[in-house]
C-alpha cells in the first residue's frame, strides 16, 4: 500500500498485527469482525488525511455531502477486506460466498489454456482473485508485485501460507520480464494492479497518460500495456468487490482482446485503452464506492502533463 493509508498501516505495531492474526485464526472470523468497529473508529479519529481523501472520493462518486458515517463505512470496508486476507491467503474459502461474473469470451480464452494478463486496481479484494486462482485448476495464476520479504505484512502472509510466495513474480528484477513471459507462454495468467503511478525520481520511467476518471482529469500508468506488447498477450480486467458479510463478486471482462495486441503500443491505442480502463474502474467504483482503497489525493492536477 502507498499514500496516506500506508501511514495508517505503519502505525500498527508488529504485536498488533500478530494479535489480529492470532484472533482471526484461533478465535474465528465472527469474533475478529466484532473488533472491526473499534479499530475503524480509532483510525477515523486519528487519520485526518485519509478522512479527507475518503470524503473527496465519495463526493466524486455521487455523495452530495459525505459525512463521518460514510467515511466510517469506507474505512470499515477496507478493514473487513484486510481481515479476510488472512483466510484467502490460507486458502480457507468455504466460509465465503464467491460469485464469479465472467464474460463468455474471457471464459473461453481461459478454458482454452491461453495465457493472459489480468489488470486490477486498489479496489476491492486482490486476494479474492488469487484465492480463486489457487482453488480452480483452470486459472493458473501468478501475481506481479513488489515483494519485500522483510516487510512485516509479507512475513505474516508467508507464515499463513508458505506456498503463497511461489505465486508471486517480483517486480523490478532482471528476471521479471522473462519469468512473466515464460508463465504466460505456458498458458498461465499474470495479475497486476494498474491504477497507481510508479514512484520514482527518474522522469523517463514515468510512463503515463492523461485521462478522465470520476469526472476529473488524472494520470494513469501505461506500463501494463507495454507489458502486453512485450509478451503478446491480451489483458483481462478483474475486480473482486466486497458486498458485505461473506460475499465477494469477482468480475472478469476484456480490456484488450488478442486481436488488439498488435496495435497496443500505438500512442492513440494506448490513450484509448487506458481511458477504457478508467471508465470501467469508474463504473464499478460508482456501483460499490466503499471498495475504493486509494486513501490519498488521487487527482494530482498540478502534476498533469499539459500539451
Amino acid at each position: 500500500m502507498t499514500g496516506q493509508w500506508q501511514n495508517l498501516q505503519e502505525r500498527g505495531s508488529p504485536l498488533a498485527l500478530r494479535t489480529i492474526r492470532w484472533i482471526a485464526l484461533r478465535v474465528g472470523r465472527p469474533f475478529a469482525r466484532s473488533l472491526l468497529p473499534a479499530i475503524t473508529l480509532y483510525f477515523l479519529l486519528t487519520a485526518g488525511h485519509a478522512r479527507q481523501a475518503s470524503r473527496q472520493f465519495l463526493r466524486r462518486a455521487g455523495f452530495e455531502r459525505p459525512h463521518l458515517g460514510h467515511v466510517f463505512r469506507h474505512f470499515y470496508t477496507f478493514a473487513a477486506v484486510i481481515l479476510d486476507r488472512v483466510y484467502f491467503t490460507r486458502g480457507d474459502l468455504q466460509r465465503f460466498d464467491l460469485r464469479l461474473h465472467i464474460d463468455p469470451g474471457v471464459r473461453d480464452h481461459l478454458d482454452g489454456g491461453h495465457g493472459a494478463l489480468m489488470l486490477g486496481a486498489h479496489f476491492g479484494s486482490f486476494d479474492a482473485l488469487r484465492a480463486v486462482g489457487l482453488q480452480y485448476g483452470d486459472l493458473r495464476l501468478r501475481v506481479l508485485m513488489h515483494y519485500d520479504s522483510g516487510q512485516l505484512i509479507v512475513r505474516l502472509l508467508d507464515a499463513l501460507n508458505p506456498q503463497m510466495a511461489q505465486t508471486v513474480i517480483p517486480l523490478g528484477t532482471p528476471q521479471t520480464l522473462l519469468r512473466t513471459k515464460e508463465w504466460l507462454d505456458d498458458g498461465g495468467t499474470v495479475a497486476l494492479l494498474g491504477d497507481r503511478l510508479l514512484q520514482t525520481d527518474d522522469p523517463s520511467r514515468r510512463r503515463t497518460v492523461n485521462c478522465h476518471f470520476m469526472g476529473h482529469p488524472t494520470r494513469m500508468p501505461t506500463g501494463p500495456l507495454h507489458l502486453a506488447a512485450r509478451t503478446r498477450k491480451p489483458i483481462i480486467l478483474f475486480f473482486g468487490i466486497y458486498r458485505g458479510g461473506n460475499r465477494y463478486d469477482i468480475h472478469l471482462e476484456w480490456l484488450v482482446e488478442q486481436d488488439e495486441v498488435d496495435r497496443i503500443d500505438a500512442p492513440e491505442t494506448v490513450q484509448r485503452v487506458i481511458q477504457r480502463y478508467a471508465d470501467r474502474l469508474e463504473a464499478h467504483a460508482r456501483n460499490a464506492p466503499y471498495n475504493w482503497f486509494n486513501f490519498y489525493d488521487y487527482w494530482r492536477n498540478d502534476e498533469l502533463d499539459h500539451d
